[in-house]
């Protein structure tokens, strides 16, 4: 037990160190200022196009005959629907909940207002990615799509005069971060998160380690079951298990946050004007706190959105769609309701119920992460409150593994090929067992180092190849917005002569 401590205790230290590097200032400005540069360029596409986005996406769930969106013909390829509900089971994970705790009393309040600027622009970091990601992504020999940074970072940037080794150099760093990323925040972060949850309500052993290892032992035989099938079973899968729980949890946060109402415009209030930290700044120290804001609200929005990450991408480029745009357009409506409603909805229910001070963030009981969360709902429902934050994050955190198995699976198939993708889900197993002895502070400080290191390769293409989002955006609206669209232009919906061809036709015969 000594030396899994000593272990644990070199890593955490190893790791701060990367950790003060990649979350640096310069890492932020990168981040920040990709969404900005996008949201610019395509002239603030999510707020001007708000509309189609919602028409396009969610308006068509509730149409008949939407063809396409429910489910995929092709055997080798999964619906728009399945695809957004996988995206959403890796995004909807412990960081809506326990992240946002953390990013109170780690920030102050003022983090949810960052954590929105974050999310605001990051819809189009992450509208940029699905759209390079179809765009750039290829068939392999079983006749599946792959896509992902990877493959517009090699064949996107490594098509401009001189990038063609660095374009490869940058995808192969995405990919072995993108590995380290899925045992972190898709594995281990939502592991530790399942166990806090579930001994929060039981206990079946004195001993915590022994309580950890029985419940990391089960959650790896449950994933095992599901990501053996490949990506239609985890497809699936979460197709069922995310609009539950999304709806589950919110309506019980609602719930809260009506019980609470008076308490609403008093949480608003506190989380504009911490987000500057005015009062902190008379005092000479506003400057560190408004740095903390910022930064927690970034790494939280991030840890919650995974916009610039370009995980998702990877399993939207999966999907059955024709047009670039449109699955962007999935990606601007993932990171609206995973941060804007989910998130928001946690803050507001931990705001609301009077176990922060709503002038620092600190936790007046001294509960932090997921104990603050579950403070909340207990509060609220008594025991029942306890009992609905540990189904809640189970449900979050097993999905959020499903969906990052898949991630992790294909930045391995990237590297390292087709058939030895079983390696890889051997080795992602195993960590699940690993990760459940883990620290919730060590676990999550992990995923954030993974985070950033996953996201400078995959922003540096985005901004290389902003040109060419732009130039499909602009095909689009030209093809298909505005009182007069030109139905005659062609369409931009591949890189590559053979499949730009065979989608054109399948447009045509949709």
């Amino acid at each position: 037990m000594s030396q899994v401590l000593l272990f644990a205790d070199q890593v955490a230290k190893i790791n701060d160190a990367v950790n003060g590097v990649v979350w640096g200032v310069p890492a932020l400005i990168l981040l920040i200022g990709t969404g900005i540069l996008m949201t610019v360029l395509t002239g603030f596409f999510q707020f001007t196009r708000f509309g189609h986005m919602w028409k396009e996406t969610i308006g068509k769930l509730f149409k008949k005959g939407g063809k396409g969106i429910f489910k995929s013909d092709d055997k080798n390829s999964i619906s728009q629907f399945q695809a957004l509900c996988t995206a959403l089971s890796a995004t909807i994970g412990t960081g809506n909940i326990a992240g946002i705790a953390f990013a109170i009393t780690s920030g102050g309040t003022g983090s949810i207002f960052w954590m929105w600027v974050a999310a605001i622009f990051g819809m189009m970091t992450n509208y940029s990615e699905n759209v390079l990601g179809i765009f750039y992504r290829k068939k392999n020999k079983d006749g599946e799509w792959c896509g992902g940074a990877m493959y517009y970072l090699e064949n996107g940037l490594g098509s401009k005069k001189g990038c063609k080794v660095i374009g490869k150099v940058l995808a192969i760093l995405f990919s072995c971060f993108a590995i380290l990323a899925s045992f972190g925040i898709g594995n281990m972060g939502q592991v530790v998160s399942i166990k806090e949850s579930v001994l929060n309500v039981f206990a079946f052993t004195p001993n915590k380690t022994v309580n950890g290892l029985i419940i990391g032992g089960v959650v790896m035989l449950v994933v095992a079951l599901v990501i053996i099938g490949g990506l239609n079973r985890i497809a699936k899968a979460n197709e069922k298990i995310v609009p539950f729980m999304a709806i589950f949890y919110i309506i019980g946060a609602a719930i809260i946050i009506i019980m609470n109402a008076k308490q609403v415009g008093p949480a608003f209030a506190s989380i504009f004007r911490n987000a500057f930290s005015f009062k902190a700044a008379a005092g000479g120290v506003g400057g560190y706190v408004i740095k903390q804001a910022i930064t927690w609200g970034f790494k939280r929005g991030v840890f919650s959105n995974e916009a610039g990450l370009g995980s998702s991408v990877m399993v939207h480029s999966a999907s059955n769609v024709k047009e670039p745009v449109t699955q962007g357009l999935w990606g601007i409506f993932e990171v609206f309701m995973d941060t804007i409603i989910v998130c928001t909805m946690t803050a507001l229910v931990v705001l609301t119920t009077g176990i922060v001070d709503l002038e620092t963030g600190a936790s007046i009981s001294g509960n932090t992460k997921l104990g603050l969360a579950t403070e909340a709902f207990t509060q609220s429902f008594g025991v029942v409150g306890g009992i609905f934050i540990a189904v809640a994050v189970t449900l979050f955190a097993f999905s959020t593994v499903l969906g990052w198995s898949y991630y992790g699976s294909k930045a391995w198939e990237y590297l390292f090929g087709t058939k030895s993708i079983l390696i890889y889900r051997i080795v992602f197993l195993v960590v699940i067992v690993i990760g459940s002895t883990f620290s919730a502070d060590l676990a999550i400080d992990l995923s954030d180092t993974f985070n950033g290191l996953m996201a400078i390769p995959n922003l540096i293409g985005v901004i290389t190849l902003s040109g060419t989002v732009l130039a499909i955006t602009k095909n689009y609206s030209a093809r298909k917005l505005g009182k007069n669209p030109d139905k005659s232009l062609k369409p931009m919906l591949s890189a590559y002569a053979d499949i730009q061809a065979m989608q054109e036709k399948n447009l045509d015969e949709e």
